[in-house]
């Protein structure tokens, strides 16, 4: 009788011990994944030999070639056999594998280049002689005497020549060296210390400098400060805030980006967890929640962030690229970078980043003419006060331009009598200014004790009324209303169980729900500033980011949103005519209210030249 199912066969696969060399390929499928990889592994081992300096050379991409040569503490020639034996290492004993303190550990990257690639390394330990060895497809050659000074140099040509399927997924040469220079300025970030230079030599020679990084010195903001400028460009850290915080045994420091400094892209964000650059969904997660309230959904925070705890509070052997961690308690993680961020940002109150005067200067290009203006020495003020008062129009010809203008009484002109007290301290020296106009109903002009600041009065007027209604919900809570007849809502069993440990949370937010028998939950009551809300659809919504992130802002966001509503409509409209106490009044609450350098949605709310860049305009510096 024919088998009726053609799936099933009476033939029985045998099972098969593979060789060094397979296990060594597949191994390198899982660690090395393009050059970059290679690079990362090599980088590592350098640092964790104790290298200060290290140099970096690629060719085509990494593809041809990748050498790394550091002043490391080198190897003696009987290691080098066994440090491309699979699974030996001299990071860890095997004991307990918590209590990691270095980048490598696993044993796997040099065996596993060597499998797919031609691999020399040479090597030289204090008191020892120089020696190399060659690996080529898997096939180890005896160790030979070599010349070399100290250190270790590491040589990888050919990569995946062994393997020549993976080579059909490479990207193109530029693309791969972009890859190898991003991952090498991670590095970089996490070592100040370390100098590191990238060498792209595929024309021969010198080669051609990709990134330099001479060593850091100075305490641990200092030096990270320095390197992270030299990284990511001084902009970054003209317009970061210094990070510092603990928590229940971790430490988190760094820099983060004020909101005005944000990105189309999370191409600027950088998480380091004891020293190991990694991509946590859980960590990124975190300081998107600490940027919540100030950026809008197409805007990323920009930050370098350092996580420094006990090595047994942290799992680092989840991944065998090791960019994954897993801590022990993530919430205490989580809760430290979001509440040291917002505290960070709080602080900065009204502060916005450079960059908007920068790209104010830019946009104002003065018209240029033929002849060259020669500047006399600057007058006394007296006679640019005389000069002004001369040759100034009277301001009714301007009112057609001009929604407004406050003066200040001349000193002289007014004598203060004698019992009149003092005047306090002037405006023009407070960060924002005095109030000197308004321009098309919707701009104030202050003057400071350096420059001009422009306020846009709607969106400034409109932050202030938001933290004020967020102050207000703070204290008084949110209001719920119970819904007449509660909404069921079904669920399986495992996003039931999920929702209801976090329904204590839900609860102060207004929301409130219950199990309502087998893996069904009862919604009774919402949040009232919402208004009519379809519960089931909130309740999908909150079980995807519970699922995505570990935890939920969805009931939060949506309170936000109205309340950001209620202060736009609430605030100061763009085309009201204002008095000047009323845009003094508005620089002083600004001045008081953190976060009023940034709207809603991210973007400044005041643009501040300073009197030498304004010179500059026109000439006169």
């Amino acid at each position: 009788m024919p088998n009726p199912d053609p799936n099933i066969s009476d033939f029985r696969p045998v099972i098969r011990q593979l060789d060094e060399t397979a296990i060594n390929r597949i191994a390198a499928g899982e660690v090395v994944e393009r050059p970059a990889s290679a690079v990362k592994e090599l980088v590592e081992n350098a640092v964790d030999a104790g290298a200060t300096r290290i140099i970096i050379d690629i060719a085509d991409g990494g593809k041809t070639l990748i050498r790394v040569t550091d002043d490391g503490c080198g190897m003696s020639p009987d290691q080098l056999p066994l440090a491309l034996a699979r699974h030996a290492t001299s990071k860890i004993d095997g004991s307990d594998l918590l209590n990691i303190h270095t980048f490598g550990f696993r044993g796997e990257a040099l065996p596993s280049l060597g499998a797919v690639g031609r691999l020399t390394i040479t090597s030289r330990a204090a008191g020892e002689d120089a020696a190399t060895i060659r690996v080529s497809g898997g096939r180890m050659e005896p160790v030979k005497p070599a010349a070399l000074r100290s250190g270790t140099v590491v040589e990888l040509r050919d990569l995946f020549f062994a393997t020549p399927a993976r080579l059909k997924f490479m990207r193109t040469d530029r693309a791969e060296a972009q890859a190898i220079a991003d991952t090498v300025k991670r590095l970089a970030m996490a070592e100040p210390a370390v100098a590191i230079t990238l060498r792209e030599m595929s024309e021969g020679g010198e080669g051609r400098v990709l990134f330099r990084a001479d060593a850091e010195t100075g305490d641990l903001f200092d030096a990270l400060g320095d390197r992270l400028g030299r990284v990511l460009g001084r902009e970054f850290t003209e317009n970061a805030l210094r990070i510092d915080a603990t928590r229940e045994g971790l430490r988190l420091y760094g820099y983060a980006a004020l909101p005005t400094y944000s990105r189309g892209a999370a191409v600027a964000q950088y998480l380091f967890v004891n020293g190991r650059p990694v991509r946590d969904k859980m960590l990124t997660g975190a300081l998107r929640a600490a940027y919540f309230d100030f950026l809008s959904r197409d805007r990323h925070p920009a930050a370098a962030l350092f996580i420094d705890c006990d090595p047994t509070l942290v799992d680092v052997n989840v991944h065998p690229a090791k960019s994954e961690v897993r801590f022990r308690d993530p919430g205490v993680a989580r809760g430290l970078i979001v509440s040291a961020l917002r505290h960070a940002l709080a602080e900065a109150g009204h502060r916005a980043s450079t960059t908007v005067s920068g790209a104010t200067l830019g946009a104002m290009r003065p018209e240029q003419t033929g002849a060259r203006i020669y500047q006399m020495d600057r007058p006394s003020p007296a006679a640019r006060a005389a000069a002004y008062q001369a040759q100034a129009p009277g301001f009714a010809e301007l009112s057609g331009s001009f929604s407004g203008r406050v003066v200040e009484p001349v000193p002289g002109e007014l004598p203060r009598r004698a019992d009149e007290p003092a005047a306090e301290t002037p405006p023009e020296s407070l960060p924002l200014g005095a109030a000197r106009g308004q321009v098309h109903e919707n701009y104030i002009i202050a003057q400071t004790a350096d420059g001009l600041v422009i306020v846009d009065q709607h969106a400034a007027h409109e932050r202030l009324v938001y933290e004020k209604l967020k102050r207000q919900m703070a204290e008084n809570g949110v209001a719920a209303q119970a819904l007449l007849i509660p909404e069921i809502v079904d669920l399986s069993a495992a996003d039931c169980a999920r929702l209801l440990e976090v329904s204590d949370d839900l609860a102060r937010l207004g929301l409130t729900i219950e199990p309502f028998g087998g893996s069904a939950v009862a919604v009774r009551e919402t949040p009232a500033i919402l208004g009519r809300v379809d519960a089931a659809a909130m309740i999908r919504d909150i079980l995807d980011e519970l699922a995505d992130q570990g935890e939920s802002a969805t009931v939060q966001a949506r309170i936000e949103a109205i309340l950001s509503r209620v202060a736009c409509h609430g605030s100061v409209r763009s085309g009201r005519r204002m008095r000047g106490e009323e845009m003094n009044a508005l620089l002083r609450e600004m001045e008081a209210t953190p976060h009023s350098g940034q709207c809603n949605h991210g973007r400044p709310t005041y643009v501040e030249l300073k009197l030498s860049d304004i010179e500059r305009l026109f000439g006169r510096s």
